[in-house]
């Protein structure tokens, strides 16, 4: 299958990518790991992204979706794939498309995962990071340390980052519905969007996913 993977911050979208494309037994290609691959790699692409970001500006939409197109020409992509955080606004399903079309392939479907707007709030703004170790993270309505502020498992002090305050995380919200949702009414116009919910359990989450594309599959 090929699928695009869409919805907000805060909505489970690495966690449920990673756990698809392993069921489905398809590569799980996201933006960052591209930039990282290419820059780490030096090739003109990541070079050429680099210089942008080192420059405090956007990749341009262009060096992306070449990226892109490269990451999907590798052979253990040749089957099919999910994008996860590509594409990110109209121009570049747009571009996608257009690429899609010139290798006579076509997308299956762009599953949506579908949070309300507080819960993402709650979600990224209740979590505590420690300043010794940052893989220990915690949650203060989920996962709450036993001790308020304190690492469970060295000790260490717990913070919040500032890209998960509370504002911040308004701030990437208005971004996601301003520039990446229009997307998901440019895939409903081609009769692609499966949409459900991401609230439960991971496991009922990935449950739900692979049961929604199975029927989109079938109607195919």
């Amino acid at each position: 299958m090929r699928i695009v993977l869409v919805g907000p911050p805060g909505a489970g979208k690495g966690t449920q990518a990673t756990r698809l494309a392993e069921k489905l037994r398809i590569p799980h290609i996201s933006t960052g790991d591209l930039f990282r691959a290419n820059i780490s790699r030096q090739t003109d692409l990541g070079k050429l992204a680099k210089s942008y970001m080192d420059a405090g500006n956007l990749v341009p939409d262009e060096v992306t979706i070449a990226m892109a197109k490269d990451r999907m020409e590798q052979p253990d992509a040749v089957d099919g794939f999910l994008l996860d955080g590509f594409p990110r606004n109209v121009q570049q399903a747009e571009a996608l498309d257009a690429l899609l079309k010139s290798e006579d392939i076509k997308l299956d479907a762009v599953l949506d995962l579908e949070v309300p707007e507080e819960e993402v709030v709650k979600r990224i703004a209740g979590r505590r990071i420690c300043r010794n170790d940052s893989s220990h993270v915690f949650h203060e309505s989920y996962s709450a340390p036993k001790q308020a502020g304190v690492c469970d498992t060295c000790g260490g002090e717990l913070y919040q980052r500032d890209d998960d305050s509370e504002d911040t995380v308004r701030t990437r919200l208005e971004v996601y519905h301003t520039q990446t949702e229009p997307i998901i009414d440019y895939y409903k116009a081609q009769g692609l969007v499966v949409t459900i919910s991401s609230l439960g359990p991971v496991d009922e989450i990935t449950r739900r996913a692979l049961e929604a594309l199975k029927r989109e599959d079938a109607t195919q």
